[in-house]
């Protein structure tokens, strides 16, 4: 059986590292600890309202008015503090 053919390949340059046409970039701290806190508050009210509304929602008059509503506002606690996680640095 015939050997194939070896192709050349050509050698690899890497660009060259001007700094005249970069453009600076600018590096953010770290996130503020009241971000933190609130964050984490979020996630658990939401909690809380997820347990409050299993374990007495029937004995409080305002979350037995919201009656499948307790899901909605629990979890959407939850879920705008786990958003807010992937801001966090």
């Amino acid at each position: 059986m015939p050997k194939s053919k070896v192709r050349k390949k050509t050698a690899y340059t890497p660009p060259s590292r001007d700094a005249s046409n970069r453009t600076p970039v600018k590096v953010k701290g770290p996130t503020h600890p009241i971000y933190i806190a609130v964050m984490l508050g979020l996630m658990l009210a939401g909690l809380a309202w997820l347990v409050v509304n299993y374990l007495a929602g029937d004995r409080i008059d305002f979350m037995l008015a919201l009656g499948s509503f307790n899901f909605l506002i629990g979890f959407a606690l939850i879920v705008v503090g786990l958003l807010m996680t992937m801001r966090w640095r």
